[in-house]
């Protein structure tokens, strides 16, 4: 196995403390050791408590294609992770909710750091024919520590002390603090090092991770000379490229990535994970660790559907797999809703509360094979290689926004209405998949440098052309019907004449 595999697989360690975090943070929350602690608190606390990692992962992720591109992809990386060790520390030795809060929110301090920079690097390490496999390590290992929080929860439930919900923060702190020490050791972008001018380094950086040299200088000329570059030095430019995001030529592609990863949250994924055991309660799962056992399944789920997925993401289209996605989640949420708006959930009875049960599975199922891997990859693959890093930041942060906003009002939608959150999660699917339709062009198999290029050409760009086209000629033929058909035909007669007529021939001039 070629070393930028190795390389990938190591930093994707990153998605898995995430998965981690939204496996632990529902179960701890639910677990009587938890409540004993820090007691009883509303729904509005409850998603507080869950959320608080959100916002500042989500700020600070607008800043971290700025730091990835003044220190370095790793580097980053290791800043982020170690951030994140420092708040799942806090997390684990928190006396009040007024500790455990802040060391949740410098997790996400250090989460928004970590996350998005992972996936630009792995996305610039990879041939084009391998990076769709390749770069779906990440959502493969964050599917990987879903059900790994939900059974480490469920082992240390029966503990009979605070390290019962105090063990999986601990576990999670070493996991960042070795994803930090390690970091630095493993090779640089080398589209890193050309954008930093450090051509002596590029030909080392590709020999370790068993690149092809050649191919690469092939792709840097074939993309010809990068967008926006100018003559400021490579700090000032750094920082430029928050600004370069939304220049004409780049604003599409970055605001389509920061809808499409914001959409990723209000399919509605996260309310199922962070609230497992509470969707499983509602559903008729009464005991506590029959609500874990029943959320670990879940996890499990996801991460059996991903490893098929991760596989086959260049199989098939990224826009086709989104297409399809959007179909089957919305039909989930949608009969979901539907069955609790017409009270036909029994707690103890019936088969409404198991078809619940296993619609939540398909959900499930349908968002890790499709939306999970596509929307990602594709947030970094559509982006010029000049801002992919501050875009991709900006598709994170907002992703992390919605996912704060999910996480809070999940619990209040529960508390007052069984189906509300159901229906607003499909019919934010339905109108994501209406993007998609129109927006989204296909971006599979093809090398970065050149993805933006044939970005005009999507199917939104060439039908909106082709109704423009034929509105105006439309309107300008019957315009020539209605008001130019007399002096038309009077042409058309005088031409007529005119052809009857024998032309004279010209005298020559004297």
């Amino acid at each position: 196995m070629q070393n930028y595999i190795w390389a990938s697989l190591w930093v994707s360690l990153g998605g898995m403390l995430w998965g981690v975090d939204t496996g632990i943070i529902g179960p701890v929350t639910a677990m009587p050791g938890f409540a004993d602690s820090f007691g009883s608190f509303s729904p509005t606390i409850h998603g507080l408590i869950v959320s608080s990692i959100l916002l500042p992962a989500a700020f600070t992720s607008f800043f971290a294609g700025h730091l990835a591109d003044k220190v370095g992809r790793l580097n980053a990386i290791s800043i982020g992770a170690a951030i994140f060790a420092v708040g799942a520390v806090l997390e684990a030795g928190a006396l009040s909710l007024a500790m455990f809060i802040p060391g949740r929110a410098l997790a996400g301090v250090g989460e928004g750091f970590f996350l998005s920079t992972v996936v630009v690097y792995i996305c610039e390490i990879c041939p084009p024919e391998r990076r769709g496999p390749v770069a779906s390590l990440v959502q493969l290992l964050t599917t990987l520590g879903i059900p790994s929080g939900f059974f480490i929860c469920y082992g240390s439930v029966n503990i009979k002390s605070s390290y019962s919900w105090r063990l999986p923060f601990i576990l999670q702190a070493v996991l960042a603090a070795a994803l930090a020490c390690t970091g630095p050791f493993l090779p640089p972008s080398p589209r890193w090092l050309v954008d930093r001018g450090r051509t002596s380094q590029i030909g080392p950086a590709m020999e370790r991770l068993q690149l092809d040299l050649r191919q690469f200088q092939e792709e840097l000329e074939s993309a010809g000379p990068a967008t926006g570059d100018t003559n400021e030095p490579p700090a000032r430019q750094s920082y430029q490229r928050l600004l370069w995001v939304f220049r004409a030529d780049n604003r599409r592609q970055a605001f389509l990535g920061m809808f499409l990863m914001g959409a990723m949250q209000f399919s509605g994924i996260d309310a199922v994970l962070y609230y497992a055991p509470t969707v499983f309660r509602e559903a008729g799962l009464s005991s506590t660790q029959s609500t874990f056992l029943a959320s670990g399944i879940t996890g499990m789920v996801i991460f059996i559907s991903t490893i098929p997925a991760s596989f086959l993401s260049d199989k098939w289209g990224r826009r086709t797999s989104s297409l399809w996605g959007a179909v089957t989640m919305a039909f989930c949420m949608l009969l979901i809703g539907s069955l609790y708006a017409s009270g036909s959930v029994h707690k103890n009875q019936g088969a409404a509360r198991w078809i619940v049960i296993v619609t939540i599975y398909l959900f499930t199922i349908s968002y890790s094979i499709t939306w999970s891997i596509g929307f990602k990859l594709y947030v970094s693959e559509i982006q010029p290689p000049q801002t992919r890093s501050a875009a991709s930041s900006l598709g994170q942060s907002a992703n992390w926004v919605s996912n704060f906003i999910v996480a809070l009002i999940t619990p209040i939608f529960l508390d007052y209405s069984s189906f509300g959150a159901y229906y607003l999660f499909g019919a934010s699917i339905v109108l994501t998949g209406l993007v998609c339709l129109m927006y989204m062009p296909e971006s599979r198999g093809k090398s970065l440098q050149t993805i933006h290029r044939e970005f005009d050409e999507s199917l939104y760009v060439k039908v909106i052309r082709a109704l423009g086209r034929g509105w105006s000629e439309g309107r300008s033929q019957r315009g020539r019907v209605e008001v130019k058909e007399p002096k038309r035909m009077e042409s058309m007669e005088s031409g007529m004449s005119d052809v009857s007529k024998p032309e004279k021939a010209k005298e020559p001039s004297p």
